[in-house]
């Protein structure tokens, strides 16, 4: 019986993956026909150009290649790499001669793709599957920045008002923290804003380092684990995006700032906070700036690889190095988006808000659906709506009170916060010390503790009360 349920559940599973993948060319060519109709670069032609023109990245094709080489052998690993930095090197070589820019990114694009066809047509068994798992995650890293840079164009385009006067009403509340990291950066020097450039848009090659890290042992143990930081990136860059057409925001340094191309309010960032307008209302802005503050996917992603780098996959503490440069990351993108002028501090609270949210619907999968996690993806989705609804019609009740308008934007999101670590971080502690401490008793004694102390043992009782069969100390 247990077997025949666990077939019928593949079944779904395999027609979910099978839509999934059909889905990915349609969405392609749909976008590329937008993108053909409206005059700018489509996903197709861009990755076109990754294959035999000037790569628009540099970053994101090694990045997708080094995480397809999680999937295969360290021999394998050495040839592959070895080959996409000779044809890289050559592209760009004579891409030079030609008089044009000395870029990289074709290697890696052509080998991963190359990478992908051997293992369908000539590998077999896990070697394959290992394979092509990988190679599809390095793609769709890939794939996604292209839809991504077309969706920015599209926000331009079905948008061509933004709601900047309101959300800079709202950011009053948390005391107008894009002005104050602008100036502090001011003061600091060029050193410092290299640094939060660098780390800014090195985010992805970051993001690599913490999946490589994860994936690390996928072909020696012979399986994937249930859930890493790849998921968490891409289905956050699904979702997060939806909001930029719901909630059209261009940010400080566009709307109260010289790069406002005249459509900004006045050149106020990040010297001046503008004076509190109690009318808000939307703005006719350009043609070509992406709307995308609200919420902040900087901020998302970061906090998500932040949250990927605390543990190993059995619960036990990561690395220090990963841990460090982790929180290093967090902290550096937090004082970029605003110090820049990209964000409001409204954006980033709602990008931490939607992270915590998806990461609570992937995180330890094989617990299954019960309360524990409803709340918490119910509670932060509830939590998102509530800050948006509250950015957009309540901005000048938090303008004039901001105090208690910004004690309840951080009192929402420390809860949620709180409601995560509890349910993910706090209970894994919690579960650990009982196998050591048995150990060390008479065996009447260890058997009693043993029955009654350490759930991972005999039997499971989830934070919803529910109990479950018995099973192996599970592993993420």
């Amino acid at each position: 019986m247990g077997a025949g349920a666990a077939a019928r559940r593949s079944v779904p599973r395999r027609g979910i993956r099978v839509a999934a993948v059909a889905a990915v060319p349609v969405l392609l060519l749909v976008l590329q026909g937008v993108a053909v109709w409206r005059g700018y670069e489509g996903p197709l032609t861009s990755l076109a150009r990754d294959y035999v023109g000037t790569p628009k990245s540099m970053t994101v094709p090694w990045a997708g290649l080094i995480l397809a080489l999680v999937g295969i052998s360290a021999r394998r690993r050495v040839i592959a790499f070895g080959a996409a930095v000779v044809i890289d090197l050559a592209f760009a070589g004579a891409r030079v001669l030609m008089g044009g820019p000395f870029t990289v990114g074709n290697g890696p694009v052509l080998v991963l793709t190359a990478l992908a066809l051997v293992a369908w047509l000539r590998w077999t068994g896990i070697e394959r599957r290992d394979a092509l798992h990988a190679a599809a995650l390095g793609a769709l890293l890939v794939l996604a920045t292209k839809v991504g840079d077309v969706w920015l164009h599209i926000t331009a385009d079905v948008r061509p008002q933004v709601l900047d006067q309101y959300v800079m009403l709202a950011d009053h509340a948390l005391g107008d923290p894009a002005w104050v990291m602008g100036r502090v950066l001011e003061t600091l020097g060029p050193l410092p804003d290299a640094v939060l450039h660098w780390v800014y848009i090195e985010l992805p090659a970051a993001a690599i380092v913490v999946a490589v890290w994860q994936l690390r042992s996928v072909v020696t143990a012979g399986r994937w684990p249930n859930h890493y930081l790849v998921r968490t990136f891409l289905v956050l860059g699904l979702v997060g995006p939806l909001v930029y057409i719901l909630f059209p925001v261009v940010g400080p340094i566009f709307a109260y700032g010289v790069d406002g191309n005249g459509f900004q309010l006045g050149n106020f960032w990040p010297n001046v906070v503008p004076p509190l307008d109690r009318a808000p209302e939307a703005i006719a802005f350009d043609s070509f700036s992406p709307r995308n503050c609200m919420p902040s996917m900087h901020t998302a992603w970061a906090l998500a690889l932040f949250l990927h780098t605390r543990r190993n996959a059995d619960g036990s503490l990561a690395p220090t190095w990963l841990r460090w440069g982790g929180m290093f990351w967090l902290l550096c993108t937090l004082a970029a988006t605003l110090g820049f002028g990209y964000h409001y501090g409204v954006d980033l609270v709602a990008g931490a808000v939607l992270c915590l949210t998806v990461e609570s619907a992937l995180r330890e999968p094989e617990r299954g659906w019960g309360w524990f996690r409803i709340r918490l993806v119910a509670g932060g989705a509830m939590v998102l709506v509530t800050l948006l609804l509250g950015y957009r019609y309540l901005a000048v009740h938090m303008a004039d009170y901001p105090v208690v308008a910004g004690s309840i934007v951080s009192a929402l999101l420390a809860a949620l916060a709180a409601g995560f670590h509890a349910t993910w971080f706090a209970r894994r502690r919690a579960d650990r010390p009982a196998e050591p401490a048995a150990a060390t008793l008479p065996a009447e004694s260890a058997e009693a503790v043993t029955a009654t102390a350490d759930p991972l043992d005999t039997t499971v009782v989830g934070p919803d009360g529910i109990t479950a069969d018995p099973v192996r100390p599970r592993v993420r």
